[in-house]
């Protein structure tokens, strides 16, 4: 299990076009909040044939967005690049000079053992010459991932390649509608992907994998207005956290708040957590009732449980 904040602190990953022209003054303005991260996307959201004019927009927006923090103070997110191939990550990180500060990695789409390699080597060779860590979010969404037959091998052959550069694997995110595209699939707003049963058994099997290692995030919800979208994406975010998800990829700013809320901890917890971290080892019981005399709180069951839920308490607070 990670034991470091960073891991913990993407939280709302809030996708936008790269070649947004106002995405710069949007973050200078504060107007998605103080809480949540931002990826610049390269890939699905942008026309293959206006990919380097995205790459310039989104290298001028990182330059504004640079200079408008020296001049005024303002919330700036965790900021990601969300690119299409592995080229990118060395051209993009000298083309931005200074403003390379404000990026805190890259997010792979599609990451899959033909790829991985490749994408993996430069964060590598990239970590060995920067002054401060270069993260990577790989997504799984490819179709690999779906055969029944190969999953269990393709997914653990992932997460020895990714193993090698652990400290640099900030999250591992799934694709919830790219494997859903797979089979025709789409969720209403009263309806959970996790209710739909082909995706959830994949999403079990990546967090069996993955989930004792690293943080995995939850996958993108694509309502944002009309009826039940927020009642929905309460709804799976809550079933989010019951299958070991932590924070949630989102398309539109007013989900951000409701990601932020269902990932705060009860004082209950909290108040068990810390009892949990502080147990005295010389006690000859490693047993006893809770805080509130309500359950069990035993230090060698608990104990992880203790820790993510501090790591919680202190980005998401507490409710």
């Amino acid at each position: 299990m990670k034991d470091s904040m960073i891991y913990y602190s993407v939280g709302a990953l809030l996708y936008c076009p790269a070649n947004k022209e106002t995405i710069a003054n949007s973050v200078a303005g504060q107007r998605f909040g103080k809480k949540y991260s931002l990826a610049l996307c390269l890939e699905d959201t942008i026309n293959s044939d206006y990919v380097s004019e995205a790459e310039q927009q989104l290298i001028a927006s990182l330059h504004q967005l640079y200079a408008s923090s020296k001049q005024i103070s303002f919330y700036l997110p965790k900021i990601f690049i969300r690119i299409r191939c592995p080229e990118q990550i060395e051209k993009l990180y000298k083309a931005l000079g200074d403003a390379v500060q404000l990026l805190t990695g890259f997010i792979i789409p599609k990451f899959a053992p033909e790829n991985a390699d490749s994408y993996i080597e430069r964060i590598r060779l990239l970590n060995e010459k920067a002054a401060k860590p270069v993260y990577m979010m790989p997504i799984l969404e490819s179709p690999c991932i779906i055969h029944l037959q190969h999953r269990s091998d393709v997914l653990y052959t992932l997460k020895a390649k990714l193993d090698a550069v652990e400290p640099y694997v900030l999250n591992i995110r799934v694709g919830g509608n790219d494997l859903c595209h797979m089979f025709g699939f789409r969720r209403q707003s009263t309806e959970s992907i996790h209710d739909i049963k082909p995706i959830s058994a994949i999403f079990s099997d990546i967090i069996t994998v993955f989930g004792m290692q690293y943080v995995i995030s939850g996958p993108v919800w694509e309502y944002y207005n009309g009826d039940h979208w927020d009642a929905g994406l309460i709804a799976e975010l809550d079933q989010d956290r019951q299958a070991g998800f932590i924070g949630k990829t989102v398309i539109h700013p007013k989900q951000i708040d409701l990601v932020n809320s269902a990932y705060q901890v009860s004082k209950t917890d909290l108040e068990d957590a810390k009892s949990i971290l502080n147990w005295d080892e010389k006690s000859p019981a490693l047993v006893s009732g809770s805080a509130r005399s309500e359950r069990m709180n035993e230090y060698n069951t608990h104990y992880r449980w203790a820790q993510k839920i501090l790591f919680l308490s202190e980005y998401y607070g507490v409710t």
